[in-house]
């Protein structure tokens, strides 16, 4: 009875981090303000780059600061009721919802910011230097994307670490980097796609 207990309990919170994910707070935004949905322009996602792209630094800022503390609200829960080598499963789940959120037609963000409010909590050390490796790598590079592997790679170090790299850690912090490299695939395949020699001559 107790295991059943357990098992329905993780789902819940599991089942709540998805949702929580999945509130969208750059289409919301741009709702309210009575803006273009940001799907529909420049990398086709909702999420902070883009609301940065449309709008500007500082709706930018305050989206970024909206995901920070859902993810936060998240960790918390997630960490007084889940054992601590379920933590990682919860950011996968959170990042699944904020990628295809039930409540904007499963089309949404990245999970980058989600993650690495989420990780704050969890593993702050990993967080911190997540945060510093994006800013040294977008600094070299001028790609988002590739700084946000590297920061999510940490991530994910970070939250294996902090389950002990028990097994159920290890595979959602693994599940957790997939699901965003997974997010980025379109990014990727523009990066690597040869230049189209008539938009030279445009």
């Amino acid at each position: 009875m107790d295991n059943v207990v357990i098992m329905l309990k993780t789902f819940l919170i599991f089942f709540f981090a998805y949702l929580v994910g999945s509130v969208n707070f750059a289409i919301i935004f741009f709702k309210l303000t009575d803006k273009e949905d940001p799907r529909l322009s420049y990398s086709g996602n909702a999420g902070t780059t883009n609301v940065y792209r449309q709008a500007g630094m500082i709706w930018a800022a305050f989206v970024f600061f909206l995901d920070i503390g859902r993810a936060l609200a998240v960790a918390v829960v997630a960490g007084y009721y889940l054992k601590v080598s379920l933590l990682p499963w919860a950011a996968f789940f959170l990042i699944l919802g904020n990628s295809f959120p039930c409540f904007h037609g499963f089309r949404g963000g990245k999970g980058v910011a989600n993650y690495f409010g989420y990780t704050l909590l969890i593993a702050p050390l990993a967080a911190f230097s997540a945060a510093v490796a994006w800013l040294v790598i977008y600094g070299v590079s001028r790609v988002v994307f590739i700084a946000s592997f590297f920061m999510a790679f940490i991530l994910s170090v970070g939250q294996a670490n902090s389950g002990l790299w028990k097994f159920s850690a290890v595979s959602g912090a693994v599940a957790s980097f997939l699901l965003i490299l997974f997010n980025h695939r379109t990014n990727v395949r523009h990066y690597l796609s040869p230049p189209n020699p008539a938009d030279s001559e445009k």
